[in-house]
């Protein structure tokens, strides 16, 4: 194990600095623009700017990655996010902070891209998974790092401002002194959202209404508690509280996913964030050990829905397909990461600070009820015959990229790689190419969103009450 980590130990310590970073950056601006009386709307376009961003990134990016390598463009981009921290700093404007967040999505989705394709080609398959961990465990001790320094100085000075900046210069410093090969140029995946929701309507419509809550959070929920009179301190504590939640979730819903269906346990996940969410805003309590205990339970339930959602697609999928799933599920968590925001902040203004978590509530009711929907339309596949659950917190792993970093797509990823350059060029062309979508017309009928996946007999009937049997097992479908 101490071969495998040592080329990527500079790399990982720059992702520390980064996260720190980040951690820090994105939980002072709302804090600084709470201060200065920014609206709660404007201070919603922060979201919705960095969210756009992003998403731009994500699909641009890995050309400027391609062009220049990795280490000069991991440079370029830290740079860029250097630079903006110091500008937020310097340019006490909210229209200025919505345009420069822009480019922090933007700079943020092409170092996330570099990080994980980077640690994606070092790791081996017997060390995936420990490497994996491993950098989850930095992003999240970065993240909650950087937020918990909020207590320990003047938000309204520029000092928070300046050590952003010199932390992102040190996120530069490991790799550019690191003699360590560079890895081989990222692989795009060409993304179809409409096979995408063929393969499962749940997982799609989940994902985004995910996106939705989350993002309105992750963004508001600084405002929110500045808003509702908690100190810096204890806003810092409240952001944490929820991504420590989340990570103690993870284990056992996603255990209880494997052991039965996956829509069962996102629609109980989603109905309890969402009675959660409505009681913050019903109560309103004024007791911030309730307060804090009602965001707890909150942030442990909607931080567990994605990775579930992600796994019941998958379920469905082909193995060979499980990049591009996911990384379509990433986009559509991004799109909701966008809405979540820009309606957050109207609500907010019109509902008062708790109208927040009447965009959650909302958002997680919409999961709970379709998910359950879904499920008396085609039946489960048997838990024997699915992949294990593995965690995917979207808010660590950031880019199709990191989805390859799994143990279970990394078995696939260079088998399908190297079949895919062995064919000839033709109608195969576009599955070597990344490219995920139904079968010709000329080859296969389209699936329907409530038909079978393209993969599975289609000779039963969807009603899983009425004896299915695609496959080789009666339950599948």
């Amino acid at each position: 194990m101490k071969n495998n980590l040592l080329p990527v130990a500079a790399l990982l310590l720059g992702t520390l600095f980064l996260f720190l970073g980040n951690g820090l950056h994105g939980l002072l601006l709302p804090v600084r623009g709470t201060t200065e009386g920014y609206s709660t709307t404007l201070l919603g376009l922060l979201g919705t700017s960095w969210a756009t961003g992003f998403v731009a990134g994500c699909l641009l990016a890995p050309t400027l990655v391609k062009r220049i390598g990795h280490v000069r463009a991991f440079s370029g981009f830290t740079s860029l996010i250097a630079i903006i921290a110091l500008l937020t700093g310097l340019l006490v404007d909210p229209v200025w902070w919505v345009v420069l967040r822009a480019v922090t999505g933007f700079s943020t989705a092409g170092t996330s891209m570099i990080i994980e394709s980077w640690l994606n080609e070092r790791a081996t398959n017997e060390s995936r998974g420990a490497i994996f961990s491993l950098y989850i465990a930095i992003t999240l001790f970065g993240v909650v790092g950087g937020q918990m320094m909020i207590p320990f100085g003047d938000t309204s000075a520029a000092t928070f401002f300046m050590i952003c900046g010199i932390l992102y210069c040190l996120a530069m410093m490991p790799t550019l002194l690191s003699n360590a090969q560079s890895p081989q140029p990222l692989k795009q995946v060409k993304l179809d959202l409409r096979a995408l929701y063929r393969n499962s309507p749940v997982s799609f419509l989940g994902i985004l209404m995910v996106g939705i809550a989350n993002g309105a959070f992750g963004t508001l929920g600084a405002v929110f508690g500045r808003q509702a009179g908690l100190s810096d301190s204890t806003v810092a504590l409240m952001m944490s509280v929820t991504i420590f939640a989340g990570a103690a979730m993870q284990f056992p819903a996603g255990r209880l996913s494997d052991m039965t269906d996956r829509r069962y346990v996102l629609s109980a996940l989603a109905a309890i964030g969402a009675v959660a969410g409505l009681l913050i805003f019903l109560v309103e309590p004024a007791n911030v050990t309730l307060l804090l205990t009602l965001i707890a339970i909150y942030g442990a339930m909607a931080n567990a829905l994605y990775p579930i959602a992600v796994s019941h697609a998958n379920d469905f999928a082909e193995p060979e397909d499980f990049v591009k799933v996911s990384g379509g599920l990433l986009l559509l968590y991004g799109i909701g990461t966008i809405i979540g925001p820009t309606i957050g902040g109207p609500v907010m203004t019109a509902a008062g600070p708790y109208g927040l978590f009447m965009i959650t509530a909302a958002s997680h009711l919409v999961v709970a009820a379709y998910a359950i929907f879904r499920s008396r339309r085609r039946a489960p596949i048997p838990a024997a015959e699915r992949d294990a659950y593995s965690a995917v917190n979207p808010g660590m792993m950031t880019t199709p990229e990191s989805l390859q970093l799994s143990p279970r797509a990394a078995p696939f990823s260079e088998e399908h790689d190297a079949q895919a350059m062995a064919e000839p060029s033709g109608p195969s062309d576009k599955a070597a190419a990344g490219e995920m979508g139904a079968p010709p017309a000329s080859q296969a009928p389209a699936a329907m969103p409530d038909e079978l996946p393209a993969h599975v007999s289609t000779d039963a009937p969807d009603d899983p009450a009425a004896g299915t049997t695609p496959s080789n097992d009666p339950n599948r479908s």
